[in-house]
């Protein structure tokens, strides 16, 4: 496993363990959860400028499959580590474009130079993609239902681009499209930019490799949306991942706030 931060490299190791798979996880210093250590067999603290040691410790290990879960801050791709690594930055020289897939895609491929088969990062964890439908007992209203239809088309234009995979919209107005900074401070700059009153919708990529870069969701971003005053969430049916979505029901449940498939 190469594991990056937040819960969901807990929640794939938790589930391949139960499974009875030996795990050996690469961890990023700065990033990856110390938790992570009680429930892999192995773990390896690297940082980004050890990207050359990764494959060593695959050899050593005998492993032939990888699984790549949680991001890696994207803030780190601009910082000075990367330049003490010749191999990432030969890597990040030779891409076209900085991009997710481009950047993710180069290293499964540099995976496969080796020997080592990427796999679907929810290959574990299948029943934390919910289906259609609303998932709390707060329904939309017909002003949110415009907005997340009008924040669909959005959302999916976006991710074309590979630009983000959220927007947030209020009354059929775009407030705030996701870039690098990620799908919490994406809520927070539309609270303040709207008011409250915003609604969030979240898509996978047209052609979305489930091997890296899902749409994840969880507690934090609902509480993210409680925060910003927001009236909706909606998220890709069958192609999100939502972690701790119970607690995370609940709580929108209790603030008036709806969450819905599509």
């Amino acid at each position: 496993m190469i594991a990056g931060n937040r819960k969901f490299p807990l929640l794939v190791a938790e589930a391949a363990q139960k499974m009875d798979f030996y795990i050996a996880a690469i961890a990023i210093k700065g990033d990856t959860s110390p938790r992570l250590k009680k429930l892999v067999d192995k773990i390896y603290w690297l940082g980004l400028d050890e990207f050359r040691r990764m494959f060593e410790i695959f050899r050593k290990e005998g492993i032939s499959r990888v699984v790549m879960a949680g991001q890696i801050s994207p803030r780190r791709l601009f910082s000075k580590e990367l330049n003490k690594d010749e191999e990432i930055k030969n890597l990040l020289a030779s891409i076209k474009d900085k991009k997710a897939d481009t950047l993710f895609g180069a290293i499964a491929d540099k995976l496969k130079e080796a020997g080592l088969e990427l796999m679907d990062s929810t290959i574990f964890i299948k029943e934390l993609l919910p289906p259609k439908g609303t998932l709390t007992k707060c329904e939309p209203g017909f002003r949110e239902w415009e907005d997340i239809y009008f924040g669909l088309g959005l959302a999916k234009e976006i991710a074309c681009l590979d630009i983000g995979q959220t927007v947030a919209v209020k009354h059929k107005a775009a407030v705030a499209v996701e870039a690098l900074e990620g799908t919490d401070n994406l809520i927070r700059r539309a609270g303040s930019i709207a008011g409250g009153g915003i609604t969030v919708v979240k898509v996978s990529k047209p052609r979305q490799d489930m091997r890296f870069d899902i749409p994840v969701v969880g507690l934090n971003t609902v509480k993210n949306l409680v925060k910003a005053g927001a009236r909706c969430l909606a998220i890709e049916a069958d192609k999100t991942l939502f972690i701790d979505k119970e607690r995370s029901v609940e709580l929108a449940d209790k603030r008036g706030i709806s969450i819905v498939a599509v």
